[in-house]
Formats: C-alpha cells, structure tokens, sequence
C-alpha cells in the first residue's frame, strides 16, 4: 500500500508539473506581447518628448533671433524722426546756395562769399553726419525711370523731349535710413504732349494735389 502511495503521489506531482510548464508555456507569449507593447508605447513617448523639445529649442531660437533683429532694428532706425526733421535743414541750405546766382555771388563782397561757402561747407557737413548714421540721398538725374518706391511725383511735364514717365526735374531730394526710404524725392515727371504718341512703356505716375 505504501509502495502505490507513493507512486501515485508521484505521477499526481508529474502531473502538476505537466500542467504548470503548459500554463507557463501558454502565459510566456502573452508576457512577451505585454512587454513589447510596453516598449513601443515607451519609444513612442519617447519621440513625443524629443519632438517637443526640438520644437521648445527651435522656438527659443526663434524668440532670440527676433529679439536681436528688434534690437539692431532700433539702433539702426533710432535717428529716423530725428534726420526726417534734420532733412528739412538740408533742403533750406540748399536753397538758400541755389538762390545765389553765380553772377551774384563773383561780384559780392569778400564777406559775403565768405558767407556762402560757410552755407555750402554746413551743407557738406550736414551730409556727412547723415552718412554716418546711415541716412542717404536719393537724388534721381533727369531721364531716370520713375520709381513709385523712391519718388513722390508732384507734378507732370508735358514733352517730347523725354519718354513718359521718367524724371524731368528734382523738386526736393529724397533720403533712405538703411534699407527704409525716410522721404521720397518729389519730381516733376515727363508725359506725351498733348496729340502726341502715347507713351507704351512708362509707369503710371500717381500726381500729389
């Protein structure tokens, strides 16, 4: 009796045995699908995370760049009030040198010529010291091609002489800060006369009142 005791014992452990390896053979690739979508769902956090962090330093990039293109844009255009007022002192210094005949000025006395060139050398000056901070003329010659970017047209000419829609005659000189225009150059500009042709290739000149 004891004898088949222990045998039966033994096959019933078998048996346990038999049926743990198969439940453990049926949970390992459950097991190993379970880890393996843990594993995607980390890289896939994982990517979330890199992707905003690449976004967050491209926007800090961004954020400075901008601020340092504001900065230099402050610096660059701070003088804009200031020389669009300083502008006016030129154009007065300049006719105050154009209203001089050159007749006039061989027969004025030394003190008044000495007048004159004091004007013409503040003029220079002026310019220069508008150089320096970056502020330039725009002087069209006659002939130049109208450029509603750069010129204000005050007026037009009627003429032959010159193809529509190019400059005649400078009114005022215009000035740029930069890469800014800070005041148009004011023209007078060439259209066909009156039963002449029409013109095929000028601009259309907007004329100020």
């Amino acid at each position: 009796m004891s004898e088949q005791t222990n045998n039966e014992t033994a096959n019933d452990k078998a048996e346990e045995a038999k049926a743990e390896s198969a439940a453990a053979a049926t949970e390992a690739p459950a097991e190993a699908e379970a880890a393996a979508e843990t594993v995607e769902a980390l890289k896939a956090e994982i990517a979330d995370l890199k992707d905003r962090l690449l976004r967050a330093v491209a926007e800090t990039e961004n954020v400075r760049r901008r601020g340092e293109r504001e900065r230099q844009d402050a610096v660059r255009y701070a003088a804009a009030g200031f020389g669009r007022d300083m502008v006016q002192v030129s154009d007065n210094l300049r006719r105050a040198i154009a209203a001089i005949k050159e007749e006039e000025r061989e027969a004025a006395p030394p003190t008044v010529k000495a007048l004159i060139e004091g004007v013409e050398m503040t003029e220079r000056q002026l310019l220069s010291t508008f150089e320096r901070h970056g502020i330039r003329e725009i002087t069209p010659q006659p002939g130049d091609r109208f450029d509603a970017n750069l010129h204000e047209a005050m007026f037009e000419v009627p003429t032959a002489d010159q193809p529509a829609g190019t400059v005649v005659h400078v009114v005022e000189a215009g000035y740029t800060i930069g890469d800014r225009l800070l005041r148009a150059a004011r023209v007078g500009v060439a259209r066909a006369p009156e039963g002449g042709p029409a013109p095929s290739n000028g601009p259309t000149v907007d004329i100020k009142a």
